[in-house]
C-alpha cells in the first residue's frame, strides 16, 4: 500500500466517523424533540401532533403545537449549536480545553448587558437583545484589547476573560440584589439561560443569524487543523496565523453574543459539547460539525429533562446544563493538572 492510499483510506475513515457522530448526535435531537412534543400538560397522540404541525385538526392543538412546542424546540437546538460551535473556535482556536465564553466571561458580558438594559433602560423584547449582543461584543473587545500583545497570545486571552467574567459575575450578583421583586424572576432569566420564551420574530433573527455564521465557520474551517499544529508549523503551511485566530475569535463571539442576546447564559454547553464531540470524533481535529450538532442534542435535551421536571423538580435549561457541566469542569481541572505533572 502506498502512503497517498494509506492517506486517502484514513481520512475515509475519519470522514466516515464524523458523519456517525453528526448523525448520532441528529438522532438525539429528533427524538428528544418528538419527546417534547408529545409530552406536557395536554399531552397529546402522535396524530395529533402531526395534524397540529399541518395547521389541521383541533385549534387549541394547533396553538399547543406551533405556537408553544415547536418554537422552544427549535430555540434550543439553535442556540445550543451556536454554544457547541462557538466553544469548539474558542477551544481549537487558543488550543486550551477551559477555552469557554462561560470562562471567559464572553457569557456573563451579555447578561450584564441585558440586565443593565432591563433595570435602568427598561427595555425589552428585540432591543433588550440587542444590549445582551453589545455587551457581549464590548467584553470581547476589552478582553481582546487587554491580551494583544504583539499578537493574540491564548494563555494571556484565558487569563484576561477569567478576570472579566469574575468583575460581570460580581456586577450581576449586585444587580439582583438592588431588583425589586417583581424584577427578580426576570432578571433571573439572563443569569442561567432558559428558552422558554423565545420566538417570533427574535427566534428568526437568531436562527438566520446562526446559520449565517455556520457557513462563515465552514468557510474559515481550513485554517483550524493548522493552527492545531502550533503558530510555526501553521505559518509553514501557507496560514496567515494572527488574521485566522482572530478571524475565528470574531465569529465565536459573534456565535456566542447571539445566543446569549437571546436565551441568556446557558452554561457548559459551550464547554462540554466540544469535548464530547471531540472525544467520539478522536482524529485530533476541532471537531466543528460535530460540536454543533451535540451542543444542540445536549441542550433539547437538558430543555426536556428541566421543562418536565425529570430531576425532581422544573428548571430553566442553564441550571441543569449546570448540574452537568459543573462537575465536568472538575473533572477537567483534575486531570489536567495531572496530565501537566
Amino acid at each position: 500500500m502506498t502512503t497517498s492510499t494509506a492517506v486517502a483510506d484514513l481520512r475515509a475513515v475519519r470522514r466516515r466517523r464524523r458523519l456517525v457522530v453528526v448523525t448520532g448526535m441528529s438522532l438525539v435531537v429528533l427524538v428528544a424533540g418528538t419527546g417534547a412534543l408529545l409530552v406536557g400538560a395536554a399531552g397529546l397522540t402522535p396524530g395529533q401532533v402531526i395534524a397540529g404541525a399541518l395547521g389541521l385538526g383541533d385549534q387549541g392543538d394547533v396553538f399547543i403545537i406551533q405556537k408553544l412546542r415547536l418554537p422552544r424546540i427549535e430555540a434550543a437546538v439553535v442556540v445550543g449549536a451556536a454554544f457547541g460551535l462557538a466553544g469548539a473556535l474558542f477551544q481549537s482556536t487558543l488550543r486550551n480545553p477551559l477555552a469557554s465564553p462561560d470562562i471567559l466571561g464572553i457569557s456573563s458580558g451579555a447578561s450584564l448587558g441585558a440586565v443593565i438594559g432591563l433595570l435602568a433602560l427598561g427595555l425589552s423584547g428585540i432591543a433588550l437583545s440587542g444590549l445582551a449582543f453589545a455587551g457581549a461584543g464590548t467584553i470581547a473587545l476589552a478582553i481582546w484589547l487587554l491580551a494583544w500583545r504583539k499578537g493574540l497570545h491564548s494563555i494571556r486571552f484565558v487569563l484576561v476573560g477569567v478576570g472579566f467574567a469574575y468583575l460581570c459575575s460580581s456586577l450581576l450578583a449586585w444587580a439582583m440584589a438592588r431588583s425589586q421583586e417583581h424584577e427578580a424572576a426576570a432578571v433571573l432569566t439572563w443569569t442561567v439561560g432558559s428558552v422558554s420564551d423565545i420566538r417570533g420574530e427574535q427566534l428568526a433573527l437568531v436562527t438566520t443569524g446562526t446559520l449565517v455564521l455556520c457557513v462563515a465557520v465552514g468557510v474559515l474551517a481550513r485554517t483550524q487543523g493548522p493552527l492545531a499544529l502550533g503558530d510555526d508549523n501553521a505559518r509553514a503551511l501557507g496560514v496567515h496565523v494572527d488574521g485566522a485566530r482572530v478571524g475565528a475569535l470574531l465569529l465565536a463571539v459573534a456565535l456566542v453574543a447571539l445566543a446569549t442576546s437571546a436565551a441568556g447564559p446557558i452554561a457548559f454547553v459551550a464547554l462540554v459539547a466540544p469535548a464530547i464531540a471531540r472525544r467520539l470524533v478522536n482524529d485530533g481535529g476541532a471537531a466543528l460539525a460535530a460540536s454543533t450538532a451535540t451542543g444542540a442534542a445536549l441542550t433539547l435535551v437538558a430543555d426536556v429533562v428541566g421543562q418536565h421536571g425529570l430531576l425532581g423538580v422544573a428548571a430553566p435549561v442553564g441550571i441543569v446544563t449546570g448540574l452537568v457541566g459543573a462537575p465536568y469542569l472538575l473533572w477537567l481541572l483534575a486531570t489536567t493538572e495531572k496530565r501537566s505533572r
